[in-house]
C-alpha cells in the first residue's frame, strides 16, 4: 500500500507545471525574539542558516511559521515572541503572488492583512497562506514524551488539511475552559451549567475526533515506508490512534462524548476535571509490534520521530498537490550519514527548505546549490555555499 503512495508521488513531483509552488521569497520581521529588525530575500531551493546557539537562526524558521501557520512551535502564546522591552512585533513576508502581513500587540492582539487587506477571519488568511513542515531534532519527545507533544502534532497537521478543524478545536477549548472552571467554582457542582458545555465539546470534539482518526489512517503507510527508508531495515511501524472519547457512538459513526462524560460524572465531582473528550487523545507507535517509548532503541526512536514529518510532508503533498514548505532546526548536525542521506532522498524534491546548524561538517556536493547565511547576534550575513 505505502509503495503504491510513494509512486503517485513521484508522479506528482515530476509533474512540475501541475504542482503550484507557494515559496516563501522575502521575510521582515520587526521587534521579534531577539531580532529588533530583519529583512531577509528567500530562494526557492535550500538556504541555510548556520551559527552558535542563541544567535537567532530558530527564530527566523519560527517567524516563518509564525506568518504561514499563526503559531509557533515552541511558544505557547505568540506574546511569549515579543522582544524584550517591547509590546508587540510585526513580521511580512511573500509568496508568489501574495503578500501577507502580521502584526501583534499585547493589548489587542492579532491583526491580519492579505496583499494590504485585512482579512477576517482568520480561515481567509490561511487559505491565502502555505503548508509548513516543522523538524527539529527535540522532534524525538514525539516518540518520548507525553500525549501532549503527539496531540500538537496532530493539531498543527489537521489545521492544514481541513478547513473545519481549526476552528472547531478553538470553540472546544473555550468550552473546556468553561466546564472546568464550573467544575471547580461550586462545592456542589451546577449540572444544568456545566451540560450546556458538555453539548458544546460533543459538537466540536465529533468534528476532531473524526478528522483525527482519519488523518492517522491516511498517515500510517507514509510513515510506515519513511521508517523503512531512513533506518535501511526491514521494520514495521504501526500508529494507533488511541481516542479519549469513550466507546458510544452516534447512527452516524461520530463518538457520542456527552454519553461518556455523563457515565463519570461522580469521578468529575471528585477530581473537578473534564475527564474524557479530544484533549486527552494520543495515539500509539509500534516497530515490529513493540510499544517503541519502551523497547525501541534511540537510534530507532531517533528514525521514527523523522518518519512521523516526513509522512507529514507526503500527505501534505498528496492531499493537497503541492510540497510544503519544510522548516528544518538544528537536525542534520545531529543525525549519522545513514540517516542523513536518507533523509535527504525522502523528502519532497520541490519543497523550499530553510535548515539551522551550528556547524557545515555534514554539508556536501548535493547542497551545492544551497545559500548559506550566517547568522551572529540577531545580525545575519550571506556567504559562499
Amino acid at each position: 500500500m505505502a509503495s503504491g503512495h510513494f509512486q503517485r508521488i513521484s508522479r506528482l513531483e515530476t509533474a512540475r507545471n501541475a504542482v503550484r509552488r507557494g515559496v516563501l521569497t522575502s521575510l521582515k520581521v520587526n521587534q521579534f525574539r531577539c531580532f529588533e529588525s530583519l529583512r531577509l530575500e528567500l530562494g526557492a531551493g535550500v538556504t541555510i542558516f548556520v551559527g552558535d546557539n542563541a544567535q537567532g537562526k530558530t527564530s527566523i524558521l519560527e517567524a516563518a511559521c509564525i506568518l504561514l501557520r499563526l503559531q509557533s512551535p515552541r511558544a505557547s502564546s505568540l506574546g511569549e515572541t515579543v522582544k524584550f522591552g517591547h509590546d508587540r512585533f510585526a513580521i511580512a513576508g511573500s509568496l508568489k503572488d501574495t503578500e501577507l502581513q502580521l502584526q501583534y500587540a499585547e493589548k489587542s492582539g492579532r491583526k491580519l492583512r492579505v496583499d494590504g487587506e485585512i482579512a477576517r477571519p482568520s480561515g481567509n488568511y490561511l487559505r491565502a497562506s502555505e503548508l509548513v513542515v516543522w523538524m527539529a531534532n527535540d522532534d524525538l519527545s514525539l516518540v518520548r514524551g507525553g500525549g501532549e507533544g503527539r496531540r500538537r502534532y496532530l493539531d498543527f497537521m489537521a489545521g492544514q488539511l481541513y478547513p473545519a478543524y481549526r476552528p472547531a478545536l478553538k470553540a472546544y477549548e473555550r468550552a473546556l475552559r468553561s466546564r472546568n472552571f464550573l467544575l471547580k467554582r461550586d462545592a456542589s457542582p451546577k449540572w444544568p451549567e456545566i451540560d450546556a458545555y458538555t453539548r458544546l465539546l460533543d459538537q466540536h470534539g465529533a468534528i476532531l475526533h473524526r478528522h483525527r482518526r482519519d488523518m492517522i489512517a491516511q498517515l500510517q503507510p507514509f510513515a510506515a515506508e519513511a521508517q523503512h527508508q531512513i533506518s535501511g531495515r526491514d521494520e514495521t511501524l504501526e500508529i494507533a490512534y488511541e481516542a479519549a472519547s469513550g466507546a458510544a457512538l452516534r447512527e452516524n459513526g461520530d463518538v457520542d462524548l456527552s454519553t461518556e462524560l455523563f457515565s463519570r460524572r461522580d469521578e468529575e465531582f471528585r477530581k473537578r476535571q473534564t475527564l474524557a473528550g479530544p484533549h486527552r487523545d494520543d495515539f500509539g507507535l509500534s516497530i515490529n509490534g513493540l510499544a517503541a517509548s519502551k523497547f525501541a532503541s534511540e537510534g530507532q526512536q531517533r528514525t521514527l520521530a523523522l518518519a512521523l514529518k516526513l509522512a507529514q510532508s507526503r500527505l501534505f503533498l498528496e492531499a493537497r498537490s503541492r510540497p510544503p514548505l519544510l522548516l528544518v532546526d538544528d537536525v542534520f548536525g545531529e543525525l549519522d550519514p545513514g540517516r542523513r542521506n536518507a533523509l535527504m532522498a525522502a523528502w519532497p524534491v520541490d519543497s523550499q527548505k530553510l535548515i539551522t546548524t551550528t556547524h557545515l561538517d555534514w554539508l556536501d556536493e548535493r547542497f551545492a546549490g544551497a545559500e548559506v547565511v550566517q547568522v551572529e547576534k540577531g545580525v545575519v550575513g550571506r556567504s559562499e555555499s
